[in-house]
């Protein structure tokens, strides 16, 4: 087992859009070679309290169990869904501080994302949950001189291309965690849909 976030720590904390003392710290102890599936997402949230892995009452818990719930795979705590072999992981580790994140934060915490999904060997698929999970993984593949894996565009018109980076399948969605996940139906939708073929294919459903 091995507690993948704290393998990737930041040292600098050189952003400035970010709050810093709301940076992810909870271990979590996975094991690398079970994990088929990152579901990456956009931020840290507000408050420690509503993070992944703080209990199923957590408000990105609650969220993400409802949105896998509408794709088929019920569960009562993000703990399960680790077991099935799922890891979760916001884009950029700190609590933002507006309402959107600056591209230079994105790139800089995008360092700490392409670590953790190089510690997961069997991984066969990537969800990315929102736009800045998809700039993350293009800041990534920009740096190594790699096509961006995700194009530009609305994810409603993309979302059903297929994309892959390093052997790896890639879905661009809409974000689930957070208090915005039940606004638009449409895109609750959607992320269900996403998720669905998104376990299909890394064998989970």
């Amino acid at each position: 087992m091995l507690d993948i976030r704290n393998s990737v720590p930041c040292l600098t904390f050189p952003c400035k859009d970010v709050k810093t003392d709301g940076y992810l710290t909870r271990p979590v102890l996975v094991d690398p070679a079970g994990v088929r599936m990152v579901l990456v997402s956009e931020s840290a949230p507000a408050r420690a309290e509503d993070d992944y892995y703080a209990g199923s009452s957590a408000l990105f818990a609650a969220t993400t169990l409802t949105a896998f719930g509408d794709a088929g795979l019920q569960a009562d705590s993000i703990l399960e869904l680790v077991d099935r072999g799922i890891y979760f992981t916001p884009a950029v580790k700190c609590a933002k501080t507006g309402y959107g994140i600056e591209t230079a934060t994105i790139h800089e915490c995008s360092h700490l994302l392409e670590t953790e999904l190089k510690l997961l060997p069997a991984l066969k698929v990537i969800m990315l949950m929102g736009d800045v999970a998809i700039n993350s993984l293009n800041q990534v593949a920009r740096r190594s001189h790699e096509a961006r894996v995700i194009p530009a565009g609305a994810t409603y018109k993309i979302r059903g291309g297929q994309f892959s980076w390093r052997g790896v399948r890639v879905f661009p969605s809409y974000l689930q965690a957070g208090p915005s996940f039940n606004i638009e139906k449409s895109k609750r939708k959607m992320i269900a849909e996403d998720l669905a073929a998104g376990m299909k294919l890394a064998g989970i459903l």
